[in-house]
């Protein structure tokens, strides 16, 4: 479990990572996390369900800083259009 853990803290703390570049300007690849996502997530179903449920706020917190990921990249992707009617 600890491994499990370690992954998914590490996971946590890469999509924080690249939210921040992203928001700052940076281009990020995020090719290694669909991987990194997929062994945790293998490793979480492998565990008896008491340990996995000791994961539970680590992976609540994934999912949510991966939605504010993905809100990020949408707006990098198409901006939200000006505000025409100032001046």
């Amino acid at each position: 479990m600890t491994d499990v853990r370690e992954e998914l803290e590490k996971a946590v703390s890469l999509v924080t990572a690249a939210r921040r570049l992203l928001v700052g300007g940076t281009m990020v690849d995020l090719a290694a996390l669909e991987g990194k996502v997929q062994g945790i997530c293998a490793g979480i179903a492998e565990m008896a369900r008491e340990d996995g449920r000791t994961l539970l706020p680590l992976v609540e917190k994934l999912l949510s800083d991966l939605d504010r990921l993905a809100e990020a990249i949408g707006e990098r992707m198409d901006p939200p259009p000006a505000d025409l009617g100032a001046g």
